[in-house]
């Protein structure tokens, strides 16, 4: 298992930028693809962006291409997700995990964290 601590969320405007991070503990973190994944209120979890073990190759949801990047450092154990021109509808609580596959995993492989909220207002 990996131990998984989000942070960064807040209260924003639309229109904004925020960064979260995720610090990954338990296990070598550079032998695993990552991914962000989020939970809106009343709504199943859904990925937004995944990222490959070394970084190269990157994948996104539709709803967010071109306006989030998802990065990592291995030498820090942590995962980034820069998050420009917000929406109302990025509204949720944010989670990280080590992932089977890069496109579209339907979950993650470890227990999830708690998160972190992001609330965007309109």
């Amino acid at each position: 298992q990996v131990q998984l601590v989000e942070s960064g969320g807040g209260l924003v405007q639309a229109g904004g930028s925020l960064r979260l991070s995720c610090a990954a503990s338990g296990r070598p973190f550079s032998n695993y693809a990552m991914g962000w994944f989020r939970q809106a209120p009343g709504k199943e979890r859904e990925f937004v962006a995944t990222i490959s073990w070394s970084g190269v190759s990157t994948y996104y949801t539709d709803s967010v291409k071109g306006r989030f990047t998802i990065s990592r450092d291995n030498g820090k154990n942590t995962v980034y997700l820069q998050m420009n021109s917000l929406k109302p509808e990025d509204t949720a609580v944010y989670y990280c995990n080590r992932i089977s596959r890069i496109v579209a995993p339907s979950t993650g492989l470890d227990a999830w964290g708690q998160g972190t909220l992001v609330t965007v207002s309109s």
